[in-house]
């Protein structure tokens, strides 16, 4: 496209958008951009050439692609989306339709005992996975234990069936969470949800509630934060009066109610309630000091650590970059999981974007990236971050910075 059409078809976004009555920040929210970014496509500076961005902007303006580019190539006559390929896919499959056909029809393989020491170290094996971000192992794996997962749970003998359940709870946590950094929101729906039932069906209430934590996490992802918010608070409330028994608040259930705190921290700071939000994350802090440890129960690694890390994402998401930078190159978080590690990595990346502080923003995403190579591309506002560095150095961006933006697709 020429400069001149760049600038014809900002313009007509502009205009469209206008139309609708929504500001650029508006706008920009609900396509989960930046208003820079839409700023800049507006004025004709940022070329938009990707069929899925055309396809995105133009379903947000209620119009055809070729009303809004009229050189765009024809969609096909379903105009279904196009699905766009990740190490998922198979995963996705897998939870597309009911999980044991073979017990429905009375064919499964008799149950072996055996299967439920090896089942256990498999699921141990698929969060390794998780928080390793290895997700095309993952999907393989689970594509291998899942089914077997499903089938022992069914058929398993009475006195059995309790652990057999609660594993296939942790197996579709672990799916749940992976789909959420994917961007699979709608699948990490089903898998959240799965896991919940089969929590409830192995009799160990505590299971159900970290399904309550991956499906507020889907929620969020969604956009849907009113959905998030009353999941987590309505596990909080029941916590809370469980907890208040000194033989019940052992550190899993203090571990789940300091986690879904940080959740409507989440929920709160996305939706720019500034008090509510640190508000949620001082009462995580009260639960982490009551807890006393870095723990992993439920694979959730609550504690007093990743509460801070969860405090630089929050910060992070409110503006606050100063505080988020200050909070964030203090903590040792090396004990933890490549996963948690590379969060903060990035957060602080986009701590020091905010403050046009290049050098220091390229360093930390290049060690996200090190740790969790796909969370940067997946990670909508990491992203975004590093398209508004590539915006604000121009011609003279680092060259690190360009390949960066290349390999997370930044400039899409």
């Amino acid at each position: 496209m020429t400069d001149e059409g760049q600038r014809t078809f900002g313009g007509r976004i502009a205009r469209l958008r206008a139309e609708r009555g929504m500001t650029q920040k508006q706008f920009a929210a609900e396509i989960g951009r930046t208003p820079s970014w839409l700023s800049q496509v507006e004025r004709g500076v940022q070329p938009v050439n990707r069929l899925d961005v055309l396809r995105l902007l133009a379903d947000a303006l209620g119009v055809s692609v070729q009303e809004l580019r009229p050189d765009a190539p024809q969609e096909n006559s379903s105009h279904a989306p196009v699905p766009v390929p990740n190490d998922l896919d198979q995963a996705r499959l897998l939870i597309s339709g009911h999980p044991a056909l073979d017990v429905l029809l009375g064919t499964q393989p008799p149950y072996d005992r055996t299967d439920l020491a090896d089942l256990r170290t498999a699921v141990d094996e698929i969060w390794q996975l998780a928080h390793s971000n290895r997700y095309a192992e993952l999907s393989t794996e689970l594509g291998r234990i899942l089914p077997r997962l499903e089938r022992a749970a069914r058929t398993a003998v009475a006195k059995d069936r309790p652990e057999a359940y609660s594993l296939l709870a942790r197996a579709y946590q672990a799916l749940s969470a992976a789909f959420v950094r994917q961007n699979e929101a709608d699948a990490a729906w089903v898998a959240a949800d799965r896991s919940i039932s089969a929590a409830e069906r192995s009799g160990r209430p505590l299971d159900g509630f970290a399904g309550i934590f991956r499906l507020a996490h889907a929620f969020v992802r969604l956009g849907r934060y009113d959905q998030a918010e009353h999941a987590a608070r309505s596990a909080i409330s029941a916590l809370r009066r469980y907890t208040d028994d000194p033989e019940r608040a052992t550190e899993a259930a203090l571990s789940l109610l300091g986690a879904l705190h940080l959740v409507l921290a989440l929920v709160f700071a996305r939706a720019k309630n500034r008090t509510d939000a640190r508000k949620e994350m001082e009462c995580a802090r009260r639960v982490a000091r009551r807890l006393g440890e870095d723990r992993d129960d439920f694979d959730l690694e609550f504690g007093p650590t990743n509460v801070e890390i969860q405090a630089v994402s929050i910060a992070v998401d409110l503006g606050d970059a100063g505080e988020a930078i200050d909070i964030g190159e203090t903590l040792d978080a090396a004990h933890l999981s490549a996963e948690r590690q590379a969060r903060l990595a990035m957060d602080l990346g986009r701590a020091h974007a905010q403050l046009r502080h290049a050098g220091e923003a390229i360093r930390w995403f290049l060690r996200a990236e090190e740790l969790a190579p796909e969370m940067v591309k997946s990670h909508i506002a990491a992203r975004s971050a590093v398209r508004d560095l590539m915006l604000v150095t121009g011609r003279s961006a680092p060259t690190e910075l360009k390949r960066l933006a290349d390999r997370t697709d930044a400039m899409a």
